[in-house]
């Protein structure tokens, strides 16, 4: 077994086997632990089919119409059904990583023995995933209860060969002939197969757990512009202390106390705020507070990742096979406590991208820069300098603090008033992919504007990290001050910087590993 393979067993999985499988296509394999369970489980469920009490999911229909008993020469029929009716999504694709962590999520319940799927369905899920074969899944069509059932729904009618799906080199085809393709026999659901694949918060998870992974890369991405500006500004690194952070210990505030204060390590530039005529007795708080801000924003990624640690560890379907025999019905499948830290992160990250932006403004305003030229513009008047980047950020700012608007507070009822209560946490995680998104893009201005700031700051000398990164990004096609120019391929290129993870790495060997 090589490094590139993620052994599913019985007791969940973590977020970097899932990242694994969804961003870099790691092979996944069922351990002989959890194949061996799906076996235990599915001889419960064969049982339960053979008796004539009605089991919910078993020998009834589903929802609102559980009512209903039906009889053995139906059900295989019942369970492609509600794969086929359930696959009602609409919209523009969901992206590749997305459906495949879905996929992976789904195969990591399924695998832990509660859910009574036979160990070949859970073999040809894992073989699906191998082949590189991707569903095609829609942006509409899950309310975060009774699981993402859409999103679920359109995997699970990969597996039976219907629908379409993308394969290995991009293209689009019918899902039976890619299945065909890659040697794989479509499956034939039996009792409670199709209702197994179908009810788990695994997209809404799959989601949290890339943005957690990438939220984390873009909080000490902050930290970093925010001294960059810090320093560009002329501003005191006296308040990042750690005895000041030791009185208030919040363990993220710390942190980017820490991360800022070793960027600026031996710095010309700070100190410089009592030396102007109307001198400076404090900085303005968007530079003084960003431990404070960026801080608390790692405390909530913190707790996510507990909210999805924890769910990573559950096998979330309905009804459960129990070990000692019974199928109960439960609520496991809503989203609540996903939905919840999806929209946490959506606020703390709307809220960090905007002192992200302020920080900026005061770059560019004159009347604030303490000495900078207006715009950072090389001749202003005849140049605008980095005006409009701002108007950009601002926008991208803005959209921001639209979707930190909670998706969890809403709730529309479904299923003829049987599921009265949704979580809304896909459209919580869908939001908060833009929100990220959109927050590289953010921190991208600020070093792009505090870079410059600094180069333009003539006779002072700034700490050896920030020469690093001025190096590292100028050799990455951000270009320093000058006359004006075309800026949009500069703020690509920072935005790139940014997102590849250049940023960090160009500090790192300067500073050592920040947190």
């Amino acid at each position: 077994m090589d490094m590139h393979t993620v052994v599913v067993g019985t007791s969940g999985t973590t977020p970097e086997d899932v990242i694994a499988v969804a961003r870099h296509n790691a092979k996944v394999e069922l351990s002989a632990e959890a194949l061996a369970a799906l076996a235990r489980a599915r001889e419960i469920v064969d049982a339960l089919a053979a008796k004539p009490e009605p089991v919910y999911g078993v020998s009834t229909g589903f929802g609102a119409l559980a009512s209903r008993h039906i009889s053995p020469e139906l059900r295989a029929q019942l369970q492609r059904n509600i794969v086929r009716s359930h696959a009602a999504g609409m919209g523009p694709r969901v992206e590749r990583e997305v459906v495949r962590a879905l996929m992976f999520l789904r195969l990591k319940t399924v695998a832990s023995g509660h859910t009574g799927v036979r160990p070949s369905v859970a073999q040809t899920m894992a073989d699906v995933l191998n082949a590189g074969i991707t569903p095609v899944v829609h942006e509409y069509g899950s309310l975060g209860c009774s699981g993402d059932l859409a999103p679920l729904s359109h995997c699970a009618l990969t597996l039976m060969g219907e629908g379409d799906a993308e394969g290995p080199d991009g293209v689009v085809k019918p899902a039976g002939e890619l299945l065909a393709a890659a040697g794989i026999t479509p499956v034939e659901l039996r009792e409670k197969e199709g209702l197994a694949l179908l009810n788990g918060t695994d997209g809404m998870l799959g989601m949290l757990c890339m943005a957690i992974a990438d939220l984390k890369k873009l909080y000490t991405s902050a930290d970093i512009t925010a001294a960059l500006t810090l320093e560009a500004l002329l501003g005191t690194e006296k308040v990042l202390a750690p005895e000041l952070h030791a009185i208030r210990p919040h363990p993220g505030q710390g942190a980017s106390a820490a991360n800022m204060l070793a960027v600026l390590k031996d710095s010309g530039l700070t100190g410089h705020f009592q030396e102007e005529e109307a001198p400076r007795v404090q900085d303005a708080y968007s530079v003084r507070c960003a431990p404070q801000v960026n801080g608390a924003g790692r405390d909530t990624i913190a707790y996510a990742l507990t909210v999805a640690e924890r769910e990573l560890a559950s096998a979330v379907d309905n009804p459960v096979v129990l070990p000692d025999g019974r199928v109960e019905s439960n609520g496991n499948f809503h989203g609540a406590p996903v939905a919840y830290v999806l929209d946490f992160l959506a606020i703390v990250a709307a809220d960090l991208a905007s002192i992200a932006e302020r920080r900026t403004d005061r770059l560019l305003d004159k009347n604030r820069s303490h000495g900078l030229p207006p715009f950072l513009a090389d001749d202003a008047g005849v140049d605008s300098g980095l005006m409009i980047a701002q108007y950009t950020q601002a926008a991208l700012v803005s959209e921001m603090k639209r979707l930190a608007v909670p998706a969890s507070a809403d709730s529309i009822p479904s299923s003829a008033m049987q599921e009265d209560h949704v979580s809304m946490g896909w459209s919580a995680a869908r939001k908060l992919r833009t929100a990220v998104d959109n927050l590289t893009r953010v921190i991208a201005v600020e070093l792009y504007a505090a870079t410059r700031g600094i180069e333009l700051r003539k006779g002072l000398t700034p700490a050896p990290a920030s020469q690093a990164v001025i190096a590292a990004a100028r050799a990455a096609g951000v270009q320093g001050p000058g006359p004006d120019r075309f800026l949009a391929p500069d703020l690509a290129a920072a935005d790139a910087f940014v997102r590849e993870g250049k940023l960090v790495a160009a500090v790192e060997p300067v500073t050592g590993p920040l947190a």
